[in-house]
Order: structure tokens, then sequence, then C-alpha cells
């Protein structure tokens, strides 16, 4: 079944672990894929375990000519865009908020928020030009609560779900679906420094903290890149081609509520 085929997708943050999960996801399922990052080694070792259905594109999508650019690739390789996933973005420092310095918000705004709005600034003309598509803002579970330490992380994450919101309404006369996907903790890099901060600060063992997040999803465990891929895969395709304005929680059941 490929539900994708023959789609064009580009995805920033392509190099890291939810990134590559949905390009080999999006790839089985019949699309051409852009991966899009900064670090252009990682970006060719994605693109050798996917095959000829992608390739990559070195960019900083804190800078809107890269962003412009990266998305002109992707036209000019396959000849449109059918869906677009802003995945890029960093943690930040781990801290309490008011002992951030004005560069280090400034930086996770830049990337998370400035990075995401330069992308749906660059995604909706181009998918105009061919009747519409999908834009997914990957924001986090961060996006829709509050979370200690994480101050410019979750300001930024639920930046992107009033942004998302705007853009769904102002261009839904475009056939251009804008949503938000909400992971909880995946088994990624990002997690393992996440990990790794709160440990440091709260004087505890890095596998106490993983526990810790683990045993705020009901089903008791971090998801993996893979099930956010599939999130990806199914707004992405036309079987949500009524969907547009909304927020889709991959969390094993943390936002479902306090888990005794």
């Amino acid at each position: 079944m490929a539900r994708v085929k023959d789609k064009v997708v580009v995805i920033t943050g392509g190099s890291g672990g939810i990134g590559t999960a949905a390009g080999k996801r999006f790839a089985e399922e019949g699309a051409k894929v852009l991966l899009v990052d900064v670090f252009e080694d990682q970006l060719k070792r994605c693109v050798g375990q996917i095959g000829d259905s992608a390739s990559y594109f070195v960019a900083d999508v804190t800078k809107e000519d890269q962003v412009n650019a990266y998305t002109q690739a992707a036209v000019d390789r396959y000849g449109r865009v059918d869906a677009v996933i802003l995945n890029a973005g960093i943690e930040g420092i781990i801290k309490p908020l008011i002992e951030h310095t004005k560069e280090e918000f400034d930086r996770v705004i830049s990337v998370n928020i400035g990075g995401v709005f330069m992308g749906v600034k660059a995604a909706v003309p181009a998918l105009a030009k061919t009747g519409g598509g999908s834009i997914i803002i990957v924001s986090s579970i961060a996006g829709l609560k509050g979370f200690a330490l994480l101050g410019p992380y979750v300001t930024s994450k639920h930046a992107v779900v009033g942004m998302m919101r705007t853009a769904a309404i102002e261009y839904a006369g475009l056939n251009v679906r804008v949503n938000t996907v909400h992971p909880c903790p995946i088994e990624t890099r990002m997690m393992r420094s996440i990990e790794e901060g709160a440990a440091n600060l709260l004087h505890q063992d890095e596998k106490a903290i993983y526990g810790m997040f683990e045993g705020t999803q009901a089903l008791k465990r971090y998801g993996k890149p893979e099930e956010v891929a599939n999130m990806f895969l199914f707004l992405a395709s036309d079987d949500a081609a009524f969907l547009t304005g909304n927020c889709y929680a991959v969390d094993g059941g943390h936002m479902a509520g306090l888990i005794l």
C-alpha cells in the first residue's frame, strides 16, 4: 500500500531520529523525500540508508534565504512539493526560566519558532502551485502543557500551535492543510540531552530521570521515532484530506491525565 505514492515530501531536521525515521517511512510508501539539516555527514548517511527515493539539502532553518533555497530545491529536483514537515528544533539548556540569558532564549525561539514561520512562508506558495498539500509542524506535549526547566522550549512549542491555527484558517482556500504533531518523550538524541541536563541539575542518576519520564505515559514507555513518523504519514496522505487546524498527540496516553 503506497499511501503517498509519487508525492514529494520535505523534512527539516532530517538527520535526527524522528526526521530519519520519517524519511524512511515516506520512501517506503512511495514518496520522494528531501531531507534538510545543517549536518551534511549525517544527512549523507540517512540518504544512504533510504536509497534513491531520497536526497538532501544542507540548510540552516533560521536563515530565510536558505529556507527558500531548500523549498526551491525540492521543486527543481522533483517538480513539485506535496508535504512539508517542519521538524527541526532544539531543546535549549535545562535550567529554570529566569536563569536563561536573553541569548539562550533567543536561540531556541529562532530555531523553533523562526524556522517554522519561514518554513510555512515558503511552503504555502509551493504547495498551492500544485493544488494544495499538507504542512505538518512538529510541536511537543510541551506545546500543550508546561514543563519545569524547559522554559524557552515550552514557550516555543506553544507558540507554533497558534501559528498553525492561523495558517490553517488563512490558507484553507488554497487547499493547504496545516496541523501540529505533539510527541511525548521519544527515543532520540534530544531526550538523551534533556535527561542528562535534568540529572545534572537535580543531582540524580540519568536512569532515574528516564524512569520518571517513562512513568508519565499511560503505556509506560518512551515512543519510537517510527511511531511519530506514522502520524506524519497519515497527515500527509489523502486519508487526512479533511483535517486541518488541529493538534495530534503521539504520547502513549500522557495527555489523558495523571498517572497513579
